[in-house]
């Protein structure tokens, strides 16, 4: 089980060239990638998204790229003559107009915005697979975060299911006894109310028919076992299961209101409360779940 949270930072250098990677990692329902990196690399950027998502399936990550490339190989100096051949021009019209010397040398044209472009002719596959050695060590360092909260999470899960095991049994054992309790009370009242010992067992079974038919809940316990056991069962999976056990703590809720109105039992209703107690801290857990 993986966490949601977590953060990753990687160095690299060689032969001039500089990468600096750090990744965090929060809560999100989907998986959502947003890079931050320069221009001269942003080439790159696909490449990076689809290696990240080899690893994480889900989460909001925030990744900064920091590249200097310090070296002299594959690095071009070229002049932009037309641009430069502008400049030239609107500045001599401008000194023509305004009666103006006219001297404009080449070191000063050189020192306009986009006259002299570097160019970086190096392979991009050798940045690639530079860039891609930092990337890696930084998603090493989040994953393994999110890993060890993944196990903080689950311990703390594993103790909250245990809790809702416990009280649907309990819940069980009181379900057994209430046919029981409701055909001595059904029973003492009709004696209270028509005066007398001669009670229409007829009748009366038929009511306790009615009455058990009414408040019954194994159905519904039955499907809240199998729920906790696909639970417990997920939580050692290794592949993602928040959506699963997001979806499967819904079904537990529906289950457990169900056996809620069904009950006239103070204590299933108290322990019905307990459950979905329980289960709202399980759900606020959940999302923090990859």
């Amino acid at each position: 089980m993986k966490s949601m949270t977590g953060f990753g930072r990687a160095n690299f250098e060689k032969e001039g060239r500089s990468y600096n990677i750090e990744i965090k990692s929060v809560n999100h329902r989907y998986c959502d990638i947003s890079i931050k990196m320069p221009r001269s690399i942003s080439y790159l950027e696909e490449k990076i998204k689809k290696e990240m998502m080899a690893n994480i399936t889900r989460g909001k990550m925030d990744v900064s790229i920091i590249f200097e490339n310090n070296s002299s190989k594959g690095k071009n100096i070229k002049i932009n003559q037309e641009l430069a051949k502008v400049y030239i021009e609107e500045l001599r019209q401008l000194a023509k107009e305004n009666n103006l010397e006219q001297s404009i040398t080449l070191t000063e044209i050189s020192k306009f915005p986009d006259v002299l472009v570097i160019q970086n002719v190096e392979e991009e596959q050798t940045i690639w697979e530079e860039l891609q050695i930092c990337l890696k060590q930084a998603l090493e360092q989040l994953l393994q975060m999110r890993i060890q909260e993944g196990e903080k999470i689950k311990e703390d899960l594993q103790k909250r299911i245990h809790e809702v095991r416990k009280k649907v049994l309990e819940i069980s054992q009181y379900s057994t006894r209430l046919v029981e309790e409701y055909v001595v009370k059904l029973e003492t009242r009709i004696k209270e109310i028509l005066k007398t010992d001669v009670v229409d067992q007829d009748r009366l079974n038929q009511e306790i028919v009615i009455y058990a038919d009414k408040c019954s809940v194994e159905e519904e316990l039955t499907r809240l076992d199998s729920h906790i056991l696909q639970f417990e069962n997920m939580l050692h999976q290794k592949e993602a299961i928040g959506k699963k056990i997001d979806f499967l703590i819904q079904e537990m809720n529906r289950e457990t209101n169900t056996i809620g109105s069904k009950s006239g039992s103070l204590e299933i209703t108290n322990l019905v409360i307990d459950i979905k107690t329980q289960l709202e801290d399980i759900r606020e857990q959940v999302q923090n779940i990859e």
